[in-house]
Parts: C-alpha cells; sequence; structure tokens
C-alpha cells in the first residue's frame, strides 16, 4: 500500500517569522514515520517559500521572470526540505531529497506535466521520497507556484496511492457550527465555512485544498498532527474529503 502524505507548512514551521522551522512539531511528524517506507512525503512552504513567493508577487497564476526572485522561492524550499529529509534520516527514515523544479512544468493552460518516474524508483528501492511545494517554469508566465497540494494530487494519481493524508495546523475542515465535519463529497458540502489561511499563503488555503483533494481518485484525509500516526496506521481521523 502506497500513502501520499503532505505535511502542511504551517505544522512545520512559524509561518509568522520568514524561514523558521518548528523543530517540536517537525520531530513529532518524524516520529510518526519512524520505521515506514510506504509513503511519499510532500511538504508545503510555510515560512520558507510562501514569505519569498509573495515577496516576489509570485502565486499559483502569477509568475515570475526575475531569476534573483525565482532562486529565492527555490532555495527557501531547498533549505526546508534538507531539514524535514534531516528529521526523517534521525529516526532511520531512509528519506531522499527530489526537487520539483528540476523536473516539472506547466504548459500555456497550466496543466502541469510532472513526471514521477524517479519517485516510483526510490519506492520500490526502499526510499522515502521527500517532495516540496516549488516554482516551475510555466510556459507564457515565467515561474509560477507548483503548490504542495497540487503536487499530492499529481504524486497520488500518478502512482496509483491508496491513501492520501493532509497533515494540517487544524484538527479538519471545519463546518459552520465549529465542530469538524466527518466527509466532504462535493465542494458545496463545506463551501459556507472554507476560507483562506490567515498567514502569507498564495496556494489558496484550505479551500484550495479541499478543491485539489476531491479532484484526486484517491481517498483523502485532512487532520492534525496529533492524529498523523492514526492516519498512518490506516485510521480515520479529521475529515475525509472525496
Amino acid at each position: 500500500m502506497t500513502t501520499v502524505l503532505k505535511l502542511g507548512g504551517s505544522v512545520i514551521t512559524d509561518k509568522t517569522d520568514p524561514e523558521t522551522v518548528d523543530e517540536t512539531n517537525l520531530g513529532r511528524a518524524a516520529d510518526a514515520l519512524a520505521g515506514r517506507t510506504d509513503v511519499v512525503v510532500v511538504h508545503g512552504g510555510g515560512s520558507f517559500g510562501h514569505h519569498h513567493a509573495d515577496r516576489h508577487g509570485v502565486s499559483t497564476t502569477a509568475g515570475t521572470r526575475d531569476p534573483e526572485g525565482v532562486r529565492a522561492i527555490h532555495g527557501a524550499m531547498k533549505r526546508l526540505d534538507a531539514a524535514v529529509v534531516d528529521a526523517l534520516a534521525d529516526v532511520d527514515v531512509p528519506a531522499l531529497p527530489v526537487h520539483p523544479m528540476s523536473a516539472a512544468h506547466r504548459g500555456t493552460d497550466g496543466s502541469l506535466s510532472l513526471p514521477t518516474g524517479q519517485v516510483r524508483a526510490m519506492l520500490e528501492e526502499g526510499f522515502v521520497p521527500v517532495l516540496h511545494g516549488d516554482g516551475v517554469v510555466h510556459a507564457g508566465e515565467g515561474v509560477t507556484v507548483l503548490s504542495g497540494d497540487e503536487l499530492v494530487v499529481a504524486l497520488a494519481d500518478a502512482l496509483g496511492a491508496d491513501r492520501v493524508g493532509v497533515c494540517s495546523a487544524v484538527e479538519g475542515v471545519y463546518g459552520d457550527d465549529g465542530a469538524v465535519i466527518d466527509r466532504i463529497e462535493t465542494f458545496d458540502d463545506a463551501a459556507g465555512a472554507l476560507g483562506g489561511s490567515d498567514a502569507t499563503d498564495v496556494s489558496g488555503g484550505m479551500a484550495g485544498k479541499v478543491q485539489r483533494l476531491l479532484g484526486s481518485a484517491a481517498p483523502a484525509w485532512v487532520f492534525g498532527l496529533d492524529d498523523l500516526g492514526a492516519f498512518l496506521d490506516g485510521g480515520d481521523p479529521g475529515t475525509r474529503v472525496g
């Protein structure tokens, strides 16, 4: 069984303080993943990528042709990815970094081309690939943001993943009554309650997450860090999407 797991940037970083890792939360996430090799890890940008993307006016739709700005975004994400890989290595997870900018691109219509042969080969050889949101070349736009949420869905579909997990800073998707919604099968199920992120986020907040997860062939769950272990053990925590 293959699982694609996203560690939210708001979980593993302090999104209010540029380029600051939340060492405690990252350590907890790594501990939950200890001993597992059937998972692909994707992490968000948090206070690393989002900070630089916002500064340079880059989003999933607005691009830049400024190489300095592109290097700033990509460099920050590589630094965060290295921190995640190191944390996993510290608990003997055979993690290896995969940087999407080196392989992915978008066409003029915004469609994503993402080779995944290297990810599949890593899994088959017993490694845990660790990918991240990144800048990608976008025909006609320069470079735009490939969000970790979009990346999760693309990987899950390409790899035929059995489960998708999004480990968020909240316990699930909240309804109008403030309670966690058990299941979302269509966007309308939660449209009234969904909004953007409170901190700087160029990829759409919770609404963007849910929209993308609804497009995945694999069942998905949104849950908090406390439930990461339960999800990895096959449980049904937080909100099921799809």
